[in-house]
């Protein structure tokens, strides 16, 4: 039975690297800062109880579950950049996702950080705070 379940495991961890176009240093980088990330966003709900996600400030799982949707959409964004890159004969689109998504991932966990009372510079904390101010801008007027 554990050799059923091991070589099932193995199946789906070996499909999910091909749609993402291999386990190489842009995939492993990206899924290593969305753990960060999600980790330290629980930090933030858990310790702190600073969430924006949830009205009390603390752990929702329905916020955390979006998270991981989120995540999985991500995922979703290389899967769709690697199937670009076979089409065109390129090597650039899938790793410039990974990137995006990479820096967009540390951001957060910036915030997530600075939530938690990690100290900062203050050039750092006023950036993201214009950031932050932008991005409520823009969901509020619905783009």
């Amino acid at each position: 039975m554990k050799s059923y379940i091991m070589a099932g495991a193995g199946v789906v961890g070996s499909v999910i690297a091909g749609a993402l176009g291999g386990w190489d240093t842009a995939v492993v980088g990206l899924c290593s800062m969305m753990a960060l990330d999600y980790l330290t966003g629980l930090g933030v709900a858990l310790i702190a109880h600073k969430s924006n996600k949830s009205e009390s400030g603390g752990a929702d799982s329905r916020a955390g579950f979006r998270g991981l949707v989120k995540k999985c959409a991500i995922l979703a964004a290389v899967a769709a950049a690697n199937i670009l890159d076979m089409v065109s004969g390129s090597n650039y689109i899938r790793d410039g996702v990974c990137i995006a998504y990479c820096v967009n991932e540390a951001l957060s966990m910036a915030e997530n950080l600075a939530l938690l009372g990690v100290p900062f510079p203050k050039i750092m904390l006023d950036a993201l705070e214009v950031m932050n101010t932008q991005k409520t801008k823009t969901a509020k007027e619905g783009k």
